[in-house]
């Protein structure tokens, strides 16, 4: 009994060392990434969405795409934030093929995600940045291409949005802001670095770069696929992300994972169900799948 307990012991000091040592090295991004995501949804969000706005009015035709995406990325707002506002400006006349690169790439990133994702590396952020607006203006391009003289969304079930930052105290709306996000963000990110602490433990190093790292065709889609049911959180996922890169994983699987993961979350697959219908909700899994795939094989050749 006495050996069962010792045992134990050292196992969980084992763990919180790893656990400590995870902490310290990528806490202080969560931090910043809060703070921006907070800064830029309270000084920055309607400033953002009014440019999105504007656009209806515009006569961009397919580079209209360009900043459609780029709005995306810029936003604060999750997927169910996201699709309330879409539904106001498709109301005002915003074009199908804008919205959809503006969704695309406000389900894969926002400025908040951006911050924790420089824990990985400059190379892993920009492959991440990079990729995400690609996919965004890939989105857009097809819904030109197929959806030109149809409707591609349904927001018939989507009322306006409503925002939450509504205290008349500027400084208290950003508190009330960061309070919100820490409490939507720090669980899923301290399973992420407890996830992460018993990886390095009990995972072998060569496990993980056999899955991820030395046929980088399979590696690519192992973390294509792993990424469906393991995202949870962007800030959840970046501890195992690093974790996974500094074992083996190959850039082409981490850029994979990065697409599929928040593409196929959960929470966003119930809202996009319903503003897509059957048809296109599976055009749009397709479309994910071979996206992530081909870039993770792309970004293999060429790092």
């Amino acid at each position: 009994m006495n050996d069962f307990f010792s045992s134990a012991q050292r196992e969980l000091t084992y763990l919180w060392y790893y656990f400590d040592v995870q902490l310290r090295q990528i806490a202080v991004y969560w931090a910043v990434g809060i703070l921006v995501g907070s800064l830029v949804s309270v000084f920055l969000k309607d400033r953002i969405h009014g440019l999105l706005r504007n656009m209806g009015g515009s006569r961009f035709g397919a580079f209209g795409l360009v900043p459609a995406a780029l709005l995306g990325v810029a936003s604060p707002l999750c997927l169910y934030g996201t699709v309330p506002l879409a539904a106001s400006v498709s109301r005002s006349g915003l074009r199908d093929d804008w919205l959809a690169a503006f969704m695309m790439t406000s389900i894969l990133l926002n400025p908040q995600l951006i911050v924790y994702s420089a824990a990985l590396g400059a190379k892993a952020l920009a492959v991440r940045i990079v990729s995400c607006f690609l996919c965004g203006v890939a989105a857009g391009a097809l819904v030109r291409a197929f959806y030109r003289n149809k409707p591609f969304f349904d927001f018939s079930k989507f009322d306006e949005p409503v925002s939450r930052d509504t205290d008349p105290n500027v400084w208290l709306r950003l508190l009330k802001n960061i309070g919100r996000n820490i409490k939507a963000t720090g669980p899923m990110f301290l399973l992420g670095v407890l996830l992460s602490a018993l990886f390095q433990r009990y995972v072998p190093i060569d496990l993980l770069t056999k899955m991820f790292g030395d046929n980088e065709a399979w590696g690519v889609l192992m973390a294509a696929t792993v990424g469906v049911p393991l995202y949870a959180c962007g800030g959840g996922t970046i501890p195992l992300l690093r974790q996974w890169l500094a074992e083996g994983m190959s850039l082409g699987s981490a850029a994979a994972f990065m697409i599929t993961g928040p593409a196929t979350k959960i929470t966003n697959l119930g809202a996009l169900k319903i503003v897509l219908g059957a048809k296109r909700f599976l055009l749009y899994l397709a479309f994910v799948t071979l996206f992530s795939l081909a870039t993770g094989l792309l970004v293999n050749a060429v790092t």
